[in-house]
């Protein structure tokens, strides 16, 4: 395994010496067939998705295919605007001349995507890494084989395999591939995976994107609208079947509408998944035993006041929420990643501190608030990688917002424009006239000194 995939790394370090992938009528041209090609085969896209963890048909096209489609469309629409030299002011000190930004691709870039969106997150990174002209080596997860069999369709139909490869395997795979110097590196995982990734690419000096998760609050106060936050949270919570990284992780409420909260989230739930969410066809399954026994973990010894029903045949956990967990349970350690809801009450705003600040910075932070001072301090007084005013998830679907973490939560961003610059390197170029060279700088010094302080008052 080690042997070929030196051997690919390497010719496709010779493709994309060749320049090919540089020039803006051959990305568009892949990126275009891209687009058509995963047009074509969303109905088997979705089954596949389905066959790996029972994700319904719509959640499947609005978070994976659809919204592929929409960044594919985004690239192949700008590229060409983006990819133009950008011209910058230019300094004084360099008088004459005239300034330029160039954005040129790293080289032969390695991503690896998660399970939970299994062909959202491989095809964007992907696509992006394709416009802005490099080489890739793609790593699906080997957790969702159905999905990552029709990636390999698709990546086979699309591009010359000196330009994308697709590596299946598990962890192993990953090790191997890591051992390698690569251009870029862009992975999206658990915080844990990441620092293994980080550590590697620091070997090589590889630029990374790492896009990972963390313990997201929501904050709902006494002032939200409660029926409206209610089903808001339900939906981003129990989307995927709570396999999202920018999930609601836990609701903190001040006690006084914390019952009002409960009620209607119980409505909510029921509501969308019916009394018994097993014979949903909305609702997803855990990805497999290791993380179904995570999560069921998770169950003992709380306070569980709706859901909690468990069935280890089918990896499935129904939608749950657990009243006032102790700091220390299990289901207040980490990241949940699952169908499972702790409330939380809070009596101040210090307490609030003292909540959110025992974990590290997180993915998201939402606030369901009608006080526009509360709102502006929450947004000014933690840090978190981005969130939602009134909602959940709504900030991922923009594509005119950065999408990343901060500290332990990921490092880089990307979406719309931020997918092209992500991939890209930005050559700073001076391009100097001929016709003035001002003596100033060239010694011998001498004299020099007190102009040199008269000029930096100009700065």
């Amino acid at each position: 395994m080690s042997a070929s995939i030196k051997e690919i790394i390497i010719n496709q370090r010779t493709f994309f010496n060749s320049q090919q992938t540089k020039d803006i009528t051959f990305r568009k041209k892949v990126l275009k067939k891209l687009y058509s090609e995963i047009l074509k085969r969303e109905k088997q896209i979705c089954d596949a998705l389905y066959n790996d963890f029972k994700k319904s048909e719509f959640e499947s096209l609005i978070s994976e295919t659809q919204f592929t489609l929409a960044e594919i469309k985004d690239l192949i629409k700008n590229l060409k605007r983006w990819c133009e030299p950008e011209r910058v002011l230019a300094s004084l000190t360099n008088f004459p001349s005239q300034d330029w930004i160039y954005k040129e691709p790293y080289g032969t870039v390695l991503i690896i995507s998660p399970w939970n969106y299994p062909f959202q997150l491989a095809m964007v990174p992907l696509a992006s890494a394709i416009a802005a002209g490099n080489t890739v080596a793609l790593k699906p997860s080997e957790f969702t084989p159905n999905t990552s069999h029709i990636i390999i369709q698709i990546v086979t139909a699309v591009f010359n395999k000196l330009h994308v490869t697709v590596f299946e395997g598990g962890v192993e795979t990953s090790q191997i591939l890591l051992k390698e110097k690569w251009d870029y590196i862009f992975f999206t995982g658990s915080t844990n995976v990441g620092k293994i990734v980080y550590k590697a690419a620091a070997e090589n000096l590889t630029p990374v994107t790492l896009e990972l998760g963390g313990k997201n609050p929501c904050i709902v106060d006494e002032t939200a609208n409660i029926k409206l936050a209610a089903k808001r949270i339900a939906w981003g919570k129990f989307l995927n079947g709570g396999q999202t990284c920018i999930a609601p992780d836990y609701i903190l409420i001040p006690p006084q509408v914390k019952f009002d909260f409960l009620k209607e989230l119980k409505n909510e739930i029921t509501r969308a998944y019916g009394t018994e969410p097993k014979k949903s066809q909305d609702f997803p399954r855990i990805i497999n035993k290791k993380n179904f026994d995570r999560l069921a973990k998770m169950l003992e010894n709380e306070t569980i006041v709706l859901g909690g029903i468990t069935d280890e045949s089918e990896f499935y956990i129904s939608p749950t929420i657990i009243d006032e967990p102790k700091p220390d349970s299990e289901v207040m350690k980490d990241e949940i990643f699952g169908p499972i809801l702790p409330v939380i009450s809070y009596t101040s705003e210090e307490h609030l501190e003292e909540i959110i600040t025992s974990y590290n910075k997180p993915l998201s932070l939402y606030i369901f608030s009608a006080r526009k001072s509360f709102i502006k301090k929450m947004i000014k007084k933690y840090s978190f990688g981005g969130g939602c005013v009134n909602d959940t998830i709504a900030n991922f679907t923009n594509k005119n917002l950065p999408f990343g973490g901060v500290g332990s939560s990921g490092i880089g961003a990307y979406h719309g424009k931020m997918n092209f610059d992500t991939f890209s390197h930005k050559k700073a170029i001076v391009k100097k006239a001929n016709w003035l060279d001002i003596p100033l700088r060239y010694a011998p010094y001498g004299k020099k000194i007190w102009l040199a302080k008269k000029i930096r008052k100009l700065f």
